[in-house]
């Protein structure tokens, strides 16, 4: 399977004392980068969340994202803190005495006051068990979106290589054609520049250029190439690193190949097949 990197998920639960959700979102990353956004009193589930998202996530930007909510009812069922009163209240005639101006406490300052409602004391290993559920829940979508998305990614690219190949067997049949007319070309100037007409000269300097713009070997690799990047998506996995590299080699044989040519058909299959190319590599750096 071929994942993309790209992806977003969601998951919500509700337990005794509250509200939990749950966002993922991914983006394409040279490496792993986990970035967890909790609120405070969960902090310390992020050891665990982030060991878990490394175990399912090769490679991307991974943006985790948790919300919790206190319900109505559970604060609702709160036993106020009486000590914590008597010390609110103390404080508040201080502070009236030194400014008589000054507005006292409401009863909502109060209940607001961090501690102050019993429920404060949260269930952190009841959340901590509704939160690893959730996480698996969401990276299970997530991984189901990401492969749907590196379904598309890899239909293209096996489009790509076909018209890779299509041009490429259009050109070894022509080849012959286009170094007989170059040659036959090439031998009339060099006999017009050698006052001499020196025969064997011009057929040497003649067959040692036909060499060096021969482009069998390039024709050669390029398939190579393309049959590997075919079974790399075939086994599937992480391959995202090694179809970037296989880019880079099919990107330099193309150029080769542009810079060997002697007929306009053949500069034209270059330029086509550099295309391909780089509209391949844009999508890889998609892929995991």
């Amino acid at each position: 399977m071929i994942y993309s990197m790209t992806g977003f998920a969601s998951a919500a639960r509700e337990i005794a004392c509250g509200a939990l959700n749950l966002e993922l979102r991914t983006v394409n990353h040279r490496y792993l980068d986990i970035q967890l956004r909790l609120p405070e009193e969960l902090r310390t589930f992020e050891p665990g969340m982030r060991e878990a998202l490394a175990a399912r996530i090769g490679r991307g930007k991974v943006e985790c994202r948790v919300g919790f909510a206190r319900l109505p009812a559970a604060a609702s069922a709160a036993e106020l803190n009486v000590e914590l009163l008597r010390q609110l209240v103390a404080l508040d005639a201080r502070v009236r005495a030194a400014l008589p101006d000054s507005p006292g406490l409401g009863v909502a300052d109060i209940l607001r006051w961090p501690g102050m409602l019993g429920a404060e004391t949260l269930p952190l290993e009841e959340l901590r068990g509704a939160c690893h559920e959730l996480l698996l829940t969401a990276l299970a979508e997530l991984t189901a979106a990401r492969a749907r998305e590196g379904e598309k990614l890899k239909a293209m690219l096996l489009e790509r290589v076909a018209k890779m190949e299509q041009l490429i067997a259009g050109v070894a049949p022509r080849m012959p054609r286009i170094l007989a007319a170059f040659q036959e070309k090439l031998a009339a100037r060099l006999k017009e520049a050698l006052a001499e007409g020196e025969d064997e000269r011009v057929r040497q300097e003649v067959v040692l250029f036909a060499n060096k713009i021969d482009v069998d070997e390039e024709l050669t690799r390029l398939t190579t190439h393309l049959a590997e990047l075919r079974r790399i998506l075939a086994d599937g996995g992480a391959v995202g690193k090694r179809l970037d590299f296989l880019m880079q080699e099919l990107n330099r044989e193309a150029n080769t190949l542009g810079s060997k040519s002697v007929d306009i058909e053949l500069t034209q299959v270059s330029m086509d097949l550099k295309l391909l190319i780089e509209q391949m590599r844009e999508q890889i750096q998609n892929i995991e």
